[in-house]
C-alpha cells in the first residue's frame, strides 16, 4: 500500500488509513479525498450509508498507487533487476538485537540507466538460513529511483537480506488497467437441467449485454449474482456453478514484455556490496521484551526462528502432539469458511489428529462441504467454501452458501470457533465488490460476538504465491497485497484473532505457493489454535 506526500511513497501493510510520511520521517493525518473510480455493474447504485462510503473512499484513497507521471514506456526502458541493486547502509556499523536496519535500493532499466521514478512493487525479508529464521521489511518508494526498506533486527547472528523485483510500475499499470477494465477475465457458468433438457450459460457479478438474465442476487446480504437465463429452461432450474476459465489474449505484445519469468517477475535484486550483517545479543540489563513488549502498530508481526513463528505480540504455543490439539478442541464446535487455503487448515487437522475421523458425505473432492468428528472427545469440525464468486470446479447451488449467512446461524459461545479465510477468488474484481463482501461477513461476525461474546473468531490474512505470466494478471500478489490490506482495516477493532499468513509466507525460505508447504500451515494451525487455548498468566 503507498500513501503519497511530498514525493514520497510509504509503503505499509498494517494499516489503511489515510496516513502520509513527510521527508522527515513523521507520520502525518491526511483528509480522506474521494477517489473517482469507473462504475463497475451495480456497484454505482450501492446504497451505503455516510459511514459506509466514507470507509469506502478512505480504503480506495489509502489503496491509490502513485502511477509515473510518464507515457508509454519501451520494454528497454523499463525496470531491470538484474541491473538494479541494494546498499546496506552502515552495514560496517554495530547491531544489536532489535536495532533498525535500513537498505537502499536503486533501480534500473535494460540498458543499465538508472530509473527516475517509483512504482515497482518490491518485496524483502532479512533471514539467516543455518538458524532457519526469517522476517519480512518494510519499503518505502521515493519516486525517483531509489526505496528504501526497513527491518527490524530480531535474533543473534549473521543476517542475510533479500529483495525482490515482484513487478515493474510498467507492469503494475497494465495490472491497474485490467483490475478496472477487465474485470470478468475470469468468468464462471451454470448447468440448468430438468429432465432431459440441459442448458450450460455465463454466470459472473455483473454480465454486459441486453440478453435475459437469472438474477440469483442473495436475498440476505443483498450480493449480486447473475447469469444468461437458459432459452429453454426456468432460473429455477438451476443445478450447480463452476469455473467457466480465464480470458485469454488479454495484453498486446508490448504489455506481455511486462510479464516474462525469469526476467522481471519475482526476480532477485542482488547487493553491490556486503548482504549481510552481523547482529549480537542484547545486554540482559535491557530486560524488556522484544516479542511482547510491542503494541498493535507491530511491525513486523512476528518472524520465524527454528522454523517456528514467532508473533511478537504475545506467546504463541507449538502443538507437536496430536494429544495437545484434542486437549484444546474438547467439546468445541470449529467451522472453517472460506476458500482452499483454509481448507488446507481442516484438512491438516484431519491428517494429524488420528481420532478426528472425516465424515464422508459425498461431497465433490477439494470442494466440500467437509465434515470430521472425534465422538471421544466430543469434536466437530466442520468445513465450508464462500458463496460465488469461487472458481472451484463444481459446487452445487445448494451448497453455494454466503459466509455471512452461514454466521448467523450459529449460536456462538465458549466451546464455539469460527476461522475465516475469503479473498483469493475477488483478486479479478474491482475493490468495491470486496469490500462489500467483508462488510456483509463483518457485520455477520460482530452480531455473533455481541449475542455471544465467548465464541472465538480467527481471520486467516492473504498470502503470497508462485507468478508466472498468466497468473499475474489473475492472482498477482499485487492484487493480494490490496485484498489483505483491506480486510486488516475492516476488521481492525472489531475483537477477532488475525493469523498473519501473508508475513508468514513471505518470510518464509520456501518457494512461494498458493497453498503453502505443510511446515507453515502447521504454524498457522498453532497461531490458531492458540487463539483457541492460550497460555494461562
Amino acid at each position: 500500500m503507498r500513501y503519497c506526500l511530498k514525493g514520497t511513497l510509504y509503503l505499509d501493510h498494517e494499516t489503511a488509513s489515510a496516513t502520509f510520511i513527510d521527508s522527515g520521517g513523521q507520520f502525518v493525518s491526511s483528509q480522506v479525498i474521494r477517489i473517482s473510480r469507473n462504475p463497475y455493474c451495480g456497484y454505482e447504485r450501492q446504497i451505503l450509508s455516510s459511514r459506509e462510503r466514507l470507509e469506502e473512499d478512505s480504503l480506495l484513497a489509502a489503496l491509490q498507487w502513485q502511477e509515473p507521471d510518464v507515457g508509454p514506456v519501451p520494454f528497454l526502458k523499463s525496470t531491470d533487476p538484474s541491473s538494479s541493486y541494494f546498499v546496506i547502509l552502515n552495514s560496517a556499523a554495530f547491531f544489536r538485537v532489535g536495532s533498525q536496519l535500513e537498505v537502499l535500493v536503486h533501480v534500473q532499466d535494460f540498458q543499465r540507466k538508472p530509473k527516475k521514478y517509483g512504482g515497482d512493487y518490491l518485496q524483502a525479508r532479512i533471514h539467516s538460513p543455518k538458524l532457519q529464521a526469517g522476517a519480512v521489511g518494510r519499503v518505502v518508494d521515493y519516486q525517483n529511483g531509489f526505496y528504501k526498506v526497513f527491518f527490524t533486527l530480531l535474533w543473534p547472528g549473521q543476517v542475510k537480506v533479500s529483495i525482490s523485483l515482484v513487478h515493474p510500475s510498467e507492469g503494475i499499470r497494465v495490472l491497474q488497467y485490467l483490475q478496472e477494465k477487465k474485470p470478468d477475465r475470469v468468468y464462471f457458468k451454470s448447468l440448468f437441467r430438468s429432465g432431459r433438457i440441459s442448458e450450460t450459460t455465463e454466470c459472473n457479478v455483473c454480465l454486459p449485454g441486453s440478453l435475459p438474465l437469472c438474477n440469483f442476487t442473495d436475498l440476505y446480504t443483498g450480493e449480486p449474482w447473475f447469469c444468461f437465463k437458459p432459452k429453454k429452461l426456468p432460473c429455477s432450474s438451476r443445478i450447480n456453478h463452476f469455473k467457466g476459465g480465464y480470458l485469454k489474449g488479454l495484453l498486446t505484445a508490448t504489455e506481455n514484455a511486462f510479464f516474462q519469468s525469469g526476467v522481471n517477475i519475482k526476480m532477485p535484486i542482488n547487493s553491490s556490496g556486503p548482504d549481510w550483517v552481523t547482529v549480537i545479543p542484547r545486554n540482559i540489563k535491557e530486560t524488556n521484551s522484544l516479542e511482547l513488549s510491542q503494541g498493535l502498530g507491530t511491525f513486523p508481526s512476528g518472524y520465524y526462528y527454528k522454523d517456528q513463528w514467532r508473533p511478537r505480540r504475545f506467546k504463541m504455543r507449538q502443538f507437536n502432539d496430536p494429544d495437545n490439539i484434542t486437549e484444546c478442541l474438547q467439546r468445541k464446535v470449529v467451522y472453517f469458511f472460506g476458500d482452499s487455503t483454509i481448507r488446507q487448515w481442516f484438512e491438516y487437522l484431519t491428517t494429524f489428529v488420528p481420532d478426528l475421523v472425516e465424515f464422508n458425505l459425498g461431497s465433490p473432492k477439494n470442494v466440500g462441504p467437509f465434515l470430521a468428528v472425534d465422538q471421544k472427545h466430543n469434536i466437530l469440525l466442520k468445513y465450508r467454501c464462500h458463496g460465488p464468486p469461487i472458481r472451484f470446479t463444481t459446487v452445487f447451488s445448494s451448497d453455494l452458501r454466503y459466509v455471512a449467512n452461514e454466521l448467523n446461524g450459529i449460536v456462538g459461545g465458549k466451546n464455539t470457533v469460527v476461522a475465516i479465510a475469503v479473498w483469493s477468488h475477488f483478486s479479478t474484481f474491482p475493490l468495491e465488490v470486496y469490500i462489500r463482501r467483508l462488510r456483509n461477513i463483518r457485520r455477520a461476525v460482530v452480531q455473533l460476538l455481541d449475542r455471544s461474546p465467548k465464541t472465538v473468531v480467527v481471520i486467516r490474512t492473504a498470502n503470497v504465491q508462485e507468478l508466472g505470466p498468466e497468473i499475474s494478471l489473475f492472482n498477482s500478489d499485487w492484487y493480494n497485497f490490496q485484498l489483505d490490506t483491506i480486510l486488516r482495516k475492516m476488521f481492525s477493532g472489531v475483537g477477532v484473532y488475525l493469523v498473519d499468513a501473508w508475513e508468514m509466507t513471505l518470510a518464509h525460505y520456501l518457494p512461494h505457493k498458493l497453498h503453502p508447504d505443510e511446515v507453515i500451515v502447521k504454524n498457522q494451525v498453532d497461531m490458531f489454535l492458540s487463539f483457541v487455548c492460550p497460555l494461562e498468566t
